[in-house]
């Protein structure tokens, strides 16, 4: 590209580039569920036309569960995005998981949790940038994924991740009441971007985010997070609170 070819920037940031909207996309994990609810479909219409609507509503409830929209990451060193999309349920102070006490310490961390219903997008993203340094995948129950017992006796997955600064960042998928299949993506000494895919949670489930000493959480109780665009957590920065309205 030429000076001439580059758009004219203003403080840095290009002024002539613009963002179209698109139709997310169904990511490759999710197709073949939508194309066997499609044949289902196509199956029952041929017993009668009577369910070709419901089983196409299902059809489309199955391809959007998967859908995989793109995200524009907020770029920080001293940034945590949220891994997930969904209602940010707790944030407490809680002891380290122990699968993760090797890579995080024993000290206990800020833990902030995400809720994802079955109408939430489900592909879960790095919160930093840097080197997967662990994922543990541990079988167990399938309890409502809003109980804090679920942590510790549900199916999960955790993830610790180094970044550049060493700074180390541990979040855990949670399978839930109706999530059967925990998918990562990444794998230990695989470089990721924040906000880089590395997983997903078949039907609804929850990810707990473990906060370093010193990152301050952003969000507020009841708030929605967006997975690899909401700052979950700041470096230095200030608490935040909510007022329901």
């Amino acid at each position: 590209m030429t000076s001439l070819d580059k758009p004219p920037q203003h403080g840095g940031i290009p002024v002539t580039t613009t963002v179209k909207w698109r139709f997310p996309a169904v990511h490759p994990e999710g197709q073949k569920f939508t194309a066997i609810a499609f044949g289902i479909t196509l199956l029952m219409t041929i017993v009668s036309k009577v369910f070709f609507w419901p089983f196409l509503g299902i059809t489309l409830w199955v391809a959007a569960f998967f859908r995989d929209p793109v995200r524009a990451t907020p770029v920080g060193d001293d940034l945590i995005v949220s891994p997930a999309d969904g209602l940010v349920t707790m944030i407490e102070r809680v002891p380290v998981p122990r699968e993760l006490v090797g890579e995080l310490g024993e000290a206990p961390m800020v833990r902030v949790s995400v809720f994802m219903s079955v109408f939430d997008v489900h592909i879960n993203r790095s919160p930093i940038a840097g080197t997967i340094r662990q994922v543990v995948y541990i079988s167990g129950k399938f309890l409502n994924a809003d109980l804090d017992k679920a942590s510790e006796e549900n199916e999960r997955q955790h993830f610790v991740v180094e970044g550049f600064d060493g700074r180390k960042v541990g979040f855990t998928q949670i399978a839930g009441l109706v999530a059967r299949r925990i998918v990562a993506f990444a794998k230990i000494g695989d470089i990721v971007g924040a906000g880089q895919r590395v997983g997903l949670i078949r039907f609804g489930s929850r990810v707990d985010v473990f906060l370093p000493e010193g990152c301050v959480p952003q969000v507020a109780l009841g708030q929605r997070a967006i997975a690899g665009e909401t700052v979950l957590g700041r470096f230095g920065g200030a608490p935040v609170s909510a007022i329901a309205q």
